[in-house]
């Protein structure tokens, strides 16, 4: 199966502080792939790696190793980072609607790249909304507030507005930790159609969503990657005595 991102003895500090030691792991395109681990075990900073929004943070830097989407380096200097959000989405643990309109949210990307023609945008839009599972809670208020939403459906309409531009990786830090078990599962739903047109990478502390929605799953440690593979072998038949201890809740 094609690999879509390949990480290669990644190490990521912030000022000085070494925070993810030689991860490496491939990535299988058009598969569900599950971070788990303890708070503070790296899970965030390595998905954050993926499409470079750690370099927004001051002092944050690769140390050695690198990170490939599609054998392409993304830490090259030459890199186009608007380029490299576009084609990798991501939906982070609290929604996070802009304050306009459900229908200007999923244009908003389509519209920062120049796209004015309305029919363009109408049909853009219909079909994230749709692709997200959203177009028949809304289609009839597209030019209320966003914020009129539930939760959940903010959740849903921020997944809409990742994947408007058609993006290659969906990046999930934690989406389903605001919300409720009933908006969880219809994400968790969501999450199983993506994955036949995207690449998906979910941070999650809930080790059960990691069983019903992952094919590959990683546990991370202390910014080390403990054991990678598939979600079943993970969880049912851990090859490593701390995964072990973590997947059965005796860890620590």
């Amino acid at each position: 199966m094609k690999t879509a991102i390949q990480i290669k003895n990644l190490n990521f500090a912030y000022s000085g502080k070494q925070v993810l030691h030689d991860v490496t792991m491939d990535i299988t395109a058009r598969q569900v792939t599950a971070f788990i681990g303890p708070s503070g075990c790296g899970k965030s900073t390595l998905i954050r790696c993926i499409n470079r929004i750690n370099d927004r943070i001051p002092g944050a830097e690769v140390t050695g190793g690198s990170v490939e989407v599609h054998s392409i380096d993304i830490n090259r200097k030459d890199i186009d980072l608007q380029e490299l959000r576009r084609r990798i989405g991501m939906v982070f643990q609290k929604y996070n609607p802009f304050p306009k309109s459900i229908y200007e949210n999923v244009a908003f990307s389509s519209r920062l790249a120049g796209l004015t023609k309305r029919a363009e945008l109408d049909e853009i839009v219909e079909n994230a909304l749709k692709s997200s599972a959203l177009w028949e809670e809304v289609k009839d208020r597209l030019h209320a507030s966003a914020f009129g939403l539930s939760g959940g459906q903010q959740q849903r309409l921020c997944i809409a507005r990742a994947i408007a531009n058609q993006p290659e990786i969906l990046l999930m830090d934690e989406p389903c930790a605001a919300l409720d078990p009933l908006a969880t599962l219809k994400i968790e739903e969501l999450i199983s159609e993506l994955k036949k047109q995207y690449t998906i990478v979910i941070v999650t502390h809930n080790m059960s969503q990691a069983t019903r929605c992952s094919d590959m799953t990683a546990f991370m440690y202390l910014g080390k990657l403990i054991e990678y593979g598939p979600t079943m072998d993970v969880f049912e038949r851990p090859q490593d005595p701390q995964t072990e201890a973590y997947v059965t809740g005796t860890f620590g």
